[in-house]
């Protein structure tokens, strides 16, 4: 009797924000913009150290660039296409959405396309916001991205921050666009909330038993594939420390990153991963969410 042949467990979406320790949103009170080419840049080696444990652990992802780094980095853009990863947008400069024009946004998001297009040899797809910086107030955003030619979007963090995020709108892939997806980063739904379960601060901070059981219940209850994302500098414990921070942003910056790298590498070999556009834009559109009320602009 031949036995059914097993199911092969679902892909989720590694994601890395490729930006230098200085450009976070939480320093720019702190760091000028003007000082960057002043700071010590550290991201070629913190992305050559991920491109070596992808490698390691046969996975792939997709690597949201920003302009300002692929100007100065750009044999360590080729490598994240010649190693077979996606390369997409993550805006210029790391401006949040919310702090441009649609005119001023468009020409950001239209410049770093076609600089990663004539470095990567690619078509670039997608684009994540810095910061998840869209929102109920900037719905225009998403008109704007495809008016520029991308086909998805990550910029929604469907949770309540006090930075950005919108609790109610959908917590998985659907067509905020006629030929536009919108991809959020996940959460696990409990108690009636929505429960960051997809990196960053919270993955540094949180037991990684939790964070795995979290990204588990979403492929095994929700039967969806996660959407996980980190930064090059979160696996970079020796990062100069950024003088005259306040406690808050110090804690959340500086929390466990001694021990993310090995997370990272715990985390790649319990699940199946793989890029963005090959786990979500070969779905069929009749299988994504309608465009709810909540991002109706």
């Amino acid at each position: 009797m031949l036995m059914p042949s097993p199911i092969p467990p679902l892909r989720n979406a590694m994601t890395i924000d490729v930006e230098d320790y200085f450009q976070v949103s939480a320093f720019a009170p702190y760091i000028a913009r003007g000082d960057w080419d002043k700071c010590e840049c550290r991201v070629e080696r913190n992305v050559d150290r991920l491109l070596a444990l992808l490698a390691q652990k046969d996975s792939k992802a997709t690597f949201f660039t920003l302009g300002w780094v692929a100007e100065r980095y750009p044999q360590m853009v080729r490598r994240i296409v010649e190693q077979g990863h996606e390369l997409a947008s993550h805006g210029y400069g790391h401006q949040r959405v919310s702090d441009l024009t649609p005119e001023d946004f468009l020409q950001d998001i239209v410049r770093t396309k076609h600089l990663l297009e004539d470095l990567g040899g690619h078509q670039v797809l997608g684009y994540r916001a810095p910061s998840f910086s869209i929102g109920a107030g900037n719905l225009w955003a998403f008109d704007t991205l495809l008016e520029a030619g991308y086909r998805y979007s990550s910029s929604v963090y469907p949770i309540q921050h006090d930075h950005y995020g919108m609790p109610d709108s959908p917590r998985f892939a659907y067509a905020v666009r006629d030929g536009l997806l919108e991809v959020p980063v996940t959460t696990l739904r409990l108690f009636n909330k929505n429960l960051p379960s997809s990196g960053g601060g919270y993955f540094r901070l949180l037991p990684y038993a939790l964070s795995r059981w979290m990204i588990g219940k979403v492929n095994s209850v929700d039967q969806q594939s996660a959407v996980f994302y980190c930064h090059p500098w979160e696996i970079d414990s020796e990062q100069p420390r950024v003088a005259g921070i306040d406690g808050k942003t110090r804690f959340r910056h500086y929390v466990n990153i001694d021990r993310t790298h090995d997370r990272i590498a715990r985390l790649l070999g319990d699940f199946a991963w793989g890029r963005m556009d090959e786990i979500f834009l070969g779905r069929r559109a009749e299988a994504l969410s309608s465009v709810s009320a909540a991002t109706t602009a």
